[in-house]
């Protein structure tokens, strides 16, 4: 649903960020917050007129939490909370990520829960448990909408992790695909790997990601393995071209300039004359480089 001003092109553009401040932390664990009866099965919290649930046991779930994600927030009482949600943890500091493993601990583990009856002496409610998780899906777009209204680049998946959104970048659904379909097993293998290491939240990943799709550069060069890795290169390159001579310079070219990064930043070696790469942006273009030329390529090859 959209509103009058966004309609009417009124509203300032959301400004898109992989910072969470503590307002979206809010919003985020709000949301995670509403999930704790379809999380109960863990910890049940059971009637003391019998055995039926009747919510979760915090305490017990606190507790195992503080194993599952030991950096996420808690207050001075020890309790998961909002950094910031009062006077005296205004300044606190908190792992962001670490929210992020708590929106994929409740993806992984709700299942959908009905409400029963209402215990009037206890105040509570009794609740029904099933096996079944179709409330994931309820929870995952809820999750995103916040992700979305809020302008953080990330997207909880089907498959239940979290990952960033890439403003800008060659890598689509498209090129995955490809990629998925490359015959040579040790190319395809560090493409795939090289992709997910790339989509994670984290700007440690990013190096990483680099690392392997320069790999996945090297391998690719040697795909025609009745050929020699010169042969091999020059194949790939004069396919992609379909023979013509400018584009065959010009592949030949970036094919040059990539390996020339690769052996004078500090991606696949870590000599202490390498370059370094502090800027997470740079892995960035790095990547996004180095798939482009790939992404084209693998089209080719037979």
């Amino acid at each position: 649903m959209s509103y009058y001003t966004e309609r009417h092109g009124m509203r300032v553009p959301i400004e898109h960020t992989s910072t969470i401040t503590t307002d979206m932390y809010a919003l985020i664990f709000a949301c995670c917050e509403k999930y704790y009866n379809n999380i109960a099965w863990l910890w049940p919290d059971e009637c003391p007129d019998g055995q039926v649930c009747c919510g979760l046991d915090y305490v017990k779930f606190t507790g195992a939490l503080k194993f599952e994600i030991p950096t996420l927030y808690r207050d001075s009482n020890g309790r998961i909370d909002i950094p910031g949600n009062n006077y005296y943890s205004r300044d606190d500091e908190y792992d962001q990520y670490a929210l992020l493993d708590y929106i994929e601990f409740i993806a992984q583990n709700c299942r959908d829960v009905t409400i029963g009856s209402f215990h009037s002496y206890f105040g509570h409610h009794h609740i029904n448990l099933f096996e079944t998780d179709e409330v994931f899906t309820k929870y995952r777009s809820e999750i995103n909408n916040i992700f979305k209204k809020t302008g953080l680049l990330y997207t909880l998946t089907e498959a239940r992790t979290v990952e960033r959104v890439v403003k800008d970048s060659p890598l689509s659904t498209e090129i995955e695909t490809t990629a998925e379909q490359v015959s040579e097993v040790g190319t395809k293998e560090l493409l795939e790997e090289a992709i997910m290491l790339f989509k994670q939240p984290h700007p440690s990943a990013r190096k990483d990601a680099v690392e392997k799709i320069w790999d996945a550069l090297e391998r690719l060069k040697t795909y025609y393995t009745e050929l020699d890795k010169k042969a091999s290169a020059a194949k790939i390159v004069k396919d992609m071209a379909n023979g013509q001579a400018e584009f065959i310079t010009l592949f030949n070219a970036e094919f040059k300039a990539l390996t020339d990064i690769g052996n004078s930043f500090r991606i696949r070696h870590h000599e202490t004359n390498k370059i370094d790469i502090t800027d997470s942006r740079h892995y960035d273009y790095f990547f996004n480089r180095c798939l482009s030329l790939i992404g084209l390529a693998i089209q080719y090859l037979n």
